[in-house]
């Protein structure tokens, strides 16, 4: 499949632009479908989307590295549906050269707040600075190590009234010292809005092919991947429709 085949049919726009629908407040809703359903989905969104552009480039990669504690107290806290449930993370915009310290707070609203500093480079180690910044945000201070690398493609897409982001990604990769896995042949979009009642031309088109909304966590399905012994109970219904996907 040549995804810019299809890309080029949008209308592009800028980082700037895309930055003024940034959403760091936002509500969220991911879908969770076989790659080859993209291209249909990708026809049918071109008329309602404009797309990210960076450097001529309408397919960003991005690196990301998790960190939680040793007996991985975030992934818990996913797992037992807490609220107000953080992730932490170092993520580098490799179109733009920019790089995060990024904390992800999904809270007892719903909401998925996300609050970052810039730093110059991924680090396997959390300075004092880093350290002083989560406990300022996270409100305690915790002990963190780095967990997985995720690698994986994202087209940005911004609604044509700038009141929805839509992001697509595949390719998603993922390695801890010697382990590895892919996620290939599946795709993850997420709807960012500031309210759950915004309409949108994506769930309308999903739901037309039966793609319905799911919860998922690349970090989460990762670690399951990766790590046998850790606790799954409540996501196996999650790793039901991996496999399901996987098997199509």
């Amino acid at each position: 499949m040549n995804i810019n085949s299809y890309l080029d049919k949008f209308n592009y726009v800028s980082l700037d632009e895309v930055k003024n629908v940034k959403l760091m407040n936002r509500m969220d809703q991911k879908f969770v479908f076989q790659i080859n359903d993209l291209s249909d989905l990708l026809t049918k969104l071109h008329s309602s989307y404009n797309v990210l552009e960076v450097d001529g480039e309408k397919v960003q990669t991005y690196k990301t590295l998790y960190f939680d504690t040793e007996d991985k107290v975030f992934f818990l806290q996913h797992h037992n549906s807490r609220v107000n449930r953080n992730k932490v993370r170092f993520r580098e915009y490799v179109g733009s050269g920019l790089v995060f310290l990024e904390v992800k707070l999904k809270n007892n609203k719903g909401k998925t707040i996300k609050t970052r500093m810039k730093v110059d480079a991924i680090s396997n180690h959390l300075s004092l600075e880093h350290r002083n910044y989560l406990t300022q945000v996270i409100g305690e201070k915790i002990d963190l190590i780095p967990q997985q690398w995720i690698f994986f493609n994202r087209i940005t897409f911004v609604d044509k009234l700038c009141t929805e982001r839509l992001t697509v990604d595949f390719n998603v990769e993922f390695s801890k010292k010697q382990k590895s896995g892919n996620f290939h042949n599946l795709v993850i979009a997420e709807i960012k809005t500031e309210r759950s009642n915004v309409s949108s031309v994506f769930k309308s088109i999903a739901k037309e092919k039966h793609i319905i909304p799911t919860r998922f966590s690349k970090y989460c399905m990762t670690t399951i991947d990766l790590d046998s012994d850790v606790k799954y109970n409540r996501f196996k219904e999650k790793l039901l429709l991996l496999n399901k996907l996987k098997q199509l």
